[in-house]
């Protein structure tokens, strides 16, 4: 039986390096592919940021790009608390990210708005410099 197509991943928060829930401390291990950016607007949700892609708002946001398996990505959207339907926490989207200077196919957790509503922006895009990891 064929292995599963390796995707990849752009992390933002809490799961980029030394983060509460660091990707690279999360089996089966991921493989580190470069720093990414996407347009978007970064909100302060709790202990944890949420994303919306692009808008009238939509500053560059970073993050890190790794290289993950099937299982992992399993394991992700546990953490990120994906359920059918839009009552879920975050939506998984594939954009393109752009990584090293070329575009890629990407995942990315973006937050249900309705879950953003009054919530501080971070106007740099960066929840590493804004929560001092």
């Amino acid at each position: 039986m064929p292995e599963a197509p390796l995707r990849h991943v752009f992390v933002y928060g809490t799961l980029r390096r030394g983060g509460r829930n660091d990707i690279n401390r999360l089996q089966p291990a991921p493989g580190y592919v470069g720093m990414g950016e996407v347009q978007g607007v970064l909100y302060h949700v709790d202990r944890y940021p949420g994303l919306t892609l692009g808008g009238e708002e939509a500053v560059t946001v970073v993050g890190e790009v790794y290289r993950i398996t099937p299982e992992l990505e399993v394991v992700l959207d546990r953490i990120e608390q994906i359920v059918p339907g839009a009552d879920s926490e975050y939506f998984k989207r594939e954009i393109d990210v752009a990584v090293n200077g070329n575009s890629m196919g990407c995942l990315v957790y973006e937050i249900n708005p309705e879950r953003v509503r009054e919530k501080q922006v971070i106007g740099h895009g960066d929840w590493i410099v804004f929560h001092g990891a």
